[in-house]
């Protein structure tokens, strides 16, 4: 794992955490990485992650990424991104009316270059991207493939509403790569965050799909999430509950909570 005051980055394949799920704090973040239980057959972590935060504390940007054959394009990602920290720092650093839009039309500049889709045919595999960002009290996000974004609120949850980004399969970056087609597919959003305490969780499909899953219910997830006081005890419990339940996907969770004092545009209904 590679961080400084602002960024941290890590691929499975440079730290595997096979049986033995590893947590941190990272600012105002709770992050998790666990490359599976060996006793189901686990031999290798093909995730990845690369965070930025803003010294203020007036944004986040996060990336998650989930490869498979090799970790190859999770790495290739991840230092795409890196290399290109500055930039994203400067679009989410100008006004919310601008910042998101900015950023979306960035990313897919770099990631539909012929620069990039060139680095992309060079590496075995492809991996999921979910990509997303936090200003003041909005959240933005760009997703290829199947990682999963919560927006954890009671308001929503009161309506049965969890998840942000809908999980599309076969959708990947890298030697299969959805932005080499004459049709790049992928999914973009933004959100109003709702007023008061909320906890946002970006996860891997590991945490969804091992053993019981229970974690598949979203009901579930916000009970373990929303309440929680130690998010870094949290998230290793969750991923504790994996390796006990034999996971053999490697599984990953970024978890913050975020308190909005604005009031929402649109009000509970009463």
């Amino acid at each position: 794992m590679e961080r400084d005051k602002i960024r941290f980055s890590w691929v499975g394949s440079h730290a595997m955490y096979l049986d033995d799920p590893a947590t941190m704090n990272f600012g105002n973040m709770a992050i998790g990485c666990y490359g599976g239980n060996t006793a189901a057959g686990a031999d290798k972590n093909e995730d990845g992650l690369f965070v930025l935060l803003d010294p203020d504390g007036s944004w986040e940007f996060v990336m998650l990424l989930d490869a498979h054959k090799t970790a190859e394009s999770a790495e290739l990602l991840v230092s795409t991104i890196d290399c290109a920290a500055s930039e994203i720092i400067g679009r989410l650093s100008q006004p919310i009316s601008q910042a998101f839009d900015a950023l979306q039309e960035y990313l897919l500049s770099l990631f539909t270059s012929e620069a990039f889709i060139n680095r992309c045919r060079e590496v075995t595999g492809e991996t999921a991207c979910l990509i997303c960002a936090r200003k003041e009290n909005y959240i933005w996000w760009l997703s290829v493939g199947d990682n999963s974004l919560y927006l954890l609120h009671p308001d929503l949850a009161a309506r049965g509403q969890f998840l942000l980004n809908q999980r599309n399969y076969y959708e990947w970056i890298g030697y299969a790569n959805t932005f080499a087609q004459p049709v790049p597919c992928y999914s973009t959003g933004v959100r109003e965050l709702r007023e008061g305490h909320q906890v946002l969780v970006i996860t891997t499909d590991g945490l969804l799909e091992y053993g019981a899953q229970s974690y598949a219910n979203p009901q579930k997830l916000f009970d373990a999430f929303y309440s929680a006081r130690d998010m870094k005890e949290c998230v290793g419990a969750t991923l504790m509950e994996v390796h006990q339940e034999k996971g053999r996907d490697s599984a990953t969770v970024i978890a913050w909570s975020f308190d909005n004092n604005r009031t929402a545009t649109m009000p509970s209904d009463q």
